[in-house]
């Protein structure tokens, strides 16, 4: 009786011991899942444990230099939403730049200062400040120790909840009364308090109605929604709108490749004087993020057999409507036919990168931006239903795209999709 009953103990201390373990380590794996991976170019780290006292939530730390001749200390610091390090100084200075999310810095005494990613702060040496994430963003920046032979920091008094508060929220901000789902949406795309601090009432109009009202009840994802909006971006020349769609489509999963690709589908539909400049914004702002250039190859197609390819899948889409475009088009302009078929579809469409379906909505996307190509636009409804895209998520595209293009050319797509697809 006593045996079992000494074996039960220890069999229960045991497991006990092995449940703590076990707990520990699946908190430690529950913490690094939870961080985003894709937040900025540069890996997240370890756990910011050596200077967790110093910092108020959590922060993770991962060293970028090594070589000691050198004697330039370079660090990724990531920060969870709220997280914050405490107020401090630096005898030699510190140089901050932002890789990624939403941040803060503040000096004693001065306003805060709104940090998104490509922002360098220079900070002189003794001067008292702090820095971390906003209230609903993570955060990263690289922080450069400079001077650092002599180089010393002087750890003070965490920031108050208070005063963080005053910094980052409505004290240090115009009083902008966005939804909870605008407010949402908004860190989800990355887009910073820009407009909010200059035109706060504009901010609120618009955050509300791009974020919040175009949305509800529809049922295309963030995913589409990013790529459609890029494609407009594109069609419109908006660089500002394109650069924040880039952001987005990084931080939601979209490849580098499949960003491209939108570029490059734009090119035989808004011409290559207008993509050609919003490629070069990309491949700036993929280059500072840290992606090589060139990408991998994407082409399926050769001088020898673009034209077949593209006639196939041209036929695929648009079925015996492209024989009939064949047969009618006179002599003289025939060579347009073969050059949408070989280089729009051949060139372009048989990339593999992007599906059949997302290339289609994409193709709506920048026709009605560029207004006055309503022929084509209803081809391209037609195009949109023959493989798989419905009256409903062209009109959910429409609508996302509204806050973007405005009500003209919005009531146009409405008026081409009504006449391809008449209500009941």
């Amino acid at each position: 009786m006593k045996k079992t009953l000494i074996q039960t103990l220890a069999v229960a201390a045991l497991l006990l011991v092995m449940g703590e373990g076990l707990g520990a380590q699946n908190q430690k794996n529950m913490e690094k899942q939870d961080v985003p991976q894709n937040l900025s170019a540069f890996p997240v780290g370890n756990a910011n444990t050596g200077f967790a006292q110093y910092f108020t939530g959590r922060s993770w730390l991962a060293s970028l230099t090594s070589a000691k001749d050198l004697n330039v200390p370079v660090a990724n610091v990531t920060f969870e939403p709220s997280c914050r390090n405490n107020w401090h100084s630096h005898t030699g200075g510190q140089i901050l730049i932002a890789v990624g999310g939403k941040g803060y810095y503040q000096e004693k005494g001065k306003p805060a200062r709104l940090l998104l990613p490509g922002d360098v702060v220079e900070i002189v040496p003794d001067v008292v400040h702090w820095h971390g994430a906003a209230p609903d963003s993570w955060f990263s920046h690289l922080a450069i120790e400079c001077n650092p032979q002599t180089n010393k920091n002087t750890w003070l008094d965490p920031v108050t909840d208070a005063e963080y508060a005053a910094a980052t929220g409505a004290d240090s901000l115009p009083v902008c009364r966005l939804s909870d789902a605008a407010v949402s949406r908004l860190a989800d795309w990355h887009v910073g308090d820009g407009l909010r601090q200059t035109d706060p009432e504009l901010a609120e109009i618009v955050g509300n109605f791009a974020f919040d009202e175009t949305q509800r009840g529809s049922e295309i994802d963030t995913r589409t929604r990013i790529l459609v909006t890029m494609a407009a971006s594109v069609a419109l020349q908006a660089s500002e709108v394109f650069g924040m769609t880039l952001e987005a489509a990084l931080a939601n999963g979209i490849t580098p490749v499949e960003v491209k690709e939108v570029i490059y589908q734009a090119v035989p539909y808004v011409g290559f004087a207008k993509a050609g400049g919003i490629l070069k914004q990309a491949n700036g702002l993929l280059t500072a993020k840290g992606v090589k250039l060139p990408l991998e190859p994407q082409s399926v197609t050769s001088p020898e057999t673009r034209q077949e390819k593209g006639l196939a899948l041209q036929k695929s889409i648009f079925g015996e409507s492209i024989d009939q475009m064949y047969k009618t088009s006179p002599a003289g302009q025939l060579h347009f036919q073969y050059a949408l078929s070989g280089n729009c579809f051949g060139d372009y469409q048989t990339r593999p990168a992007l599906d059949a379906k997302t290339r289609e909505l994409l193709t709506y996307a920048m026709l009605v931006s560029l207004g006055g190509c309503e022929p084509q636009v209803k081809g391209h409804i037609q195009g949109n239903v023959n493989v798989g895209n419905g009256k409903d998520v062209l009109i959910a595209v429409t609508t996302q795209l509204l806050p973007y293009i405005g009500y003209p050319r919005t009531l146009n797509a409405l008026a081409c999709l009504n006449a391809v697809i008449p209500e009941p």
